[in-house]
């Protein structure tokens, strides 16, 4: 077990470490173990666990993860795959999928195996994505079972772009008080 001030604690299975950007903030008790790597000005939050263990787990830049979420991958499936600048809202689950570029998911949203979210699309909050969905760039899929509520409209790019940025700014001023610059 390797315990960083710096990384939240990191731990290895089957030989394998994570691999995280050194601009990246890691909460202290954000708990990432095996084969994930976490890309630069990302931020994954307070009591969030990435179990890349079975599979691999990929986070591009500036994307942030928030409090409580958990990240994990299929052994027999795919790997998790998230792009840049993506926001995932507190406890959301994401398992063996893959969300693209500029995604948004909700606050207690789940998006379960082989489920795909293009590139700028919504998952609303609390919403359950069943295995195999498909939601397309540009839309707004809510409830349980998630199905499409609606497009997204400008003042949702506006709200992803305000919240995009805070979250980048919060990871550097975290990062920077709590443990120096790099």
């Amino acid at each position: 077990m390797k315990h960083s001030d710096k990384s939240g604690i990191q731990l290895a299975y089957r030989g394998v470490w994570p691999k995280i950007d050194s601009r990246a903030f890691i909460a202290q008790n954000a708990t990432v173990i095996g084969d994930v790597e976490i890309g630069a000005e990302s931020g994954v939050w307070y009591g969030c666990v990435i179990r890349g263990d079975v599979n691999e787990i990929r986070i591009g830049e500036r994307t942030n993860i928030q409090d409580l979420t958990m990240i994990h991958c299929a052994e027999l499936g795919q790997g998790t795959y998230l792009g840049n600048d993506i926001t995932i809202g507190h406890s959301a689950v994401l398992h063996a999928c893959n969300i693209e570029d500029d995604a948004f998911i909700g606050i207690q949203a789940c998006v379960m195996d082989d489920c795909i979210v293009e590139r700028g699309a919504m998952v609303a909050a609390g919403a359950l994505l069943t295995p195999g969905k498909i939601v397309p760039a540009g839309e707004v899929w809510a409830g349980s079972p998630a199905k499409k509520l609606r497009d997204i409209n400008d003042q949702d790019l506006a709200f992803f772009d305000i919240n995009r940025r805070r979250y980048v700014r919060l990871a550097n001023e975290y990062r920077e008080e709590q443990y120096g610059s790099n």
